[in-house]
C-alpha cells in the first residue's frame, strides 16, 4: 500500500498546527481510550509519543505517569512549537527514530503511524524499548473515511481518501512483540452540512494527505453530486465522518 512522501505529509500537518487543537475532538476521544488501555501498575520511566503533535497525549501522560521523562516527537517543528507540556521535543520520523536502542519504557502513538510504513515504524518502536518495555498505538482502519469515499464515488473515479491497513495486517506489522491486544472500534463525528465536515479535515491537516485529488478541481456539476450523495446518508446527528480506530497495544 503506498503512502504519501514524508514532505508533503510534514506541510500538511505544519499548515494544521494552529487550527489542530480547535478541530481534534476525535483525535482526543482516541488519546483517553488508548490511556484506558494501559496497564494500571506500569512505571514506564521514559515515554515516547511517536507523532505527538501538539502535544495533547503529552498532557495526560504526565498525568498518569509524572515522574517519567517524556519524548514528544513529530516531523513538524510548527507542532512541536505547540507543546506547553514539560518534554524533550525531537523533530523525527516515526519510521528512523533518532534515538538509541532500548532506551525507552513506553512506546505510545495516537493516529499517526496510518501515515507511515507500519513494519518499518513498530520495527523501530520495538528496536528503541528496553526488555519488557510497552507499546500502545492506535491507528487507521480500512473504514476510515468511507461515508466520504462512498459520496465522491458519485462524482469520479478519482481516489479521494488513502487505503488503510486492515486489523490483521496491523497485527501481523507487529513482530517481535507478545501479549497483543488488538481492539477495534468506530468513532464517528456529525457534521450540519459537507463543507463544515471538510473544513474539519482541513484543519487537522488530513486533507493534503488523502487522496489522488483535490475537491478545488471539480466542476459544480460533480461536487454537487457529491453534495447529494452525502446528504443521502444523513442521521439525526447529521452528516456522519467515520475513523475506523484500531488499537494495539504489547510488550517487547
Amino acid at each position: 500500500m503506498s503512502r504519501p512522501p514524508k514532505q508533503r505529509v510534514r506541510q500538511a500537518f505544519e499548515k494544521a498546527a494552529h487550527s489542530y487543537d480547535s478541530a481534534a475532538k476525535v483525535q482526543r476521544r482516541v488519546c483517553g481510550r488508548l490511556a484506558l488501555g494501559l496497564p494500571p501498575m506500569m512505571t514506564p520511566g521514559v515515554i515516547l509519543d511517536a507523532g505527538c503533535g501538539t502535544g495533547y497525549a503529552l498532557r495526560l501522560l504526565r498525568e498518569r505517569f509524572p515522574p517519567a521523562n517524556l519524548i514528544g516527537l513529530d516531523l513538524s517543528p510548527v507542532m512541536l512549537a505547540k507543546i506547553h507540556t514539560q518534554a524533550y521535543r525531537l523533530t523525527g520520523d516515526a519510521e528512523h527514530l533518532p534515538l538509541a536502542d532500548g532506551t525507552v519504557g513506553l512506546y505510545w502513538s495516537s493516529l499517526t503511524l496510518q501515515w507511515c510504513d507500519l513494519p518499518a515504524a513498530l520495527a523501530e518502536a520495538r528496536r528503541v524499548l528496553w526488555e519488557g518495555g510497552r507499546l500502545a498505538v492506535a491507528t487507521l482502519g480500512p473504514d476510515t473515511f468511507r461515508e466520504l469515499r462512498q459520496a465522491f464515488a458519485a462524482a469520479d473515479a478519482y481516489r479521494h481518501t488513502l487505503d488503510f491497513l486492515t486489523p490483521d495486517e496491523v497485527a501481523a506489522a507487529a513482530v517481535g512483540f507478545s501479549d497483543l491486544r488488538l481492539e477495534r472500534r468506530p468513532e464517528i463525528a456529525f457534521y450540519p452540512d459537507l463543507k463544515a465536515l471538510l473544513r474539519t479535515i482541513k484543519a487537522i491537516g488530513a486533507n493534503q494527505v488523502g487522496g489522488s485529488r483535490r475537491t478545488g478541481l471539480m466542476s459544480r456539476a460533480a461536487w454537487q453530486r457529491v453534495e447529494a450523495a452525502y446528504e443521502a446518508q444523513r442521521r439525526p446527528g447529521g452528516l456522519p465522518l467515520t475513523y475506523d480506530v484500531i488499537t494495539l497495544q504489547g510488550r517487547k
